[in-house]
């Protein structure tokens, strides 16, 4: 990957390797959500997507993610624009979006993927599988965001 990219690339012209290396591992992009339709407002649950592995804080079938749960976001450039207000404040795609640096315990920054679990940013523990909770009773597991 080139040095310090994500400073210097625009995320169109990233590679693959790139892009998906902006992921932090926090895994908040995997808790269910909750959307106002009257404010637009987002509010984020400790209901987790039901591939989400809790220790790791990544999606424990991501390469057929999609396939398992088609209602999935694939992240990419194009779709940003789209989709980047939901996305977690600390989001390093968001970030890249909004042209706003990365913060000191992502791990392109830090050099250390734990950075973001000892930073207290990541989901680690905090969450309940989906299958667990029925969807009308999730407003109950409103959360405010780890890290914000």
């Amino acid at each position: 990957m080139r040095d310090r990219f994500w400073e210097r690339v625009s995320p169109a012209r990233m590679t693959p390797e790139e892009w998906e290396a902006l992921c932090d591992g926090c895994g908040k992009c995997c808790l269910n959500k909750l959307e106002d339709e009257e404010t637009g407002e987002v509010a984020l649950t400790r209901v987790a997507c039901r591939l989400l592995d809790d220790d790791t804080c990544r999606c424990g079938q991501y390469d057929i993610r999609k396939t398992l749960v088609p209602e999935c976001i694939r992240l990419t450039p194009a779709t940003m624009g789209d989709v980047a207000y939901f996305m977690p404040e600390t989001c390093a795609y968001r970030l890249v979006h909004e042209n706003k640096p990365l913060f000191w315990w992502h791990p392109l920054v830090s050099g250390d993927p734990e950075t973001v679990h000892q930073a207290g940013v990541s989901v680690r523990g905090i969450t309940v599988p989906e299958f667990e909770v029925p969807e009308e009773d999730w407003e109950d597991y409103i959360i405010e965001e780890p890290g914000t």
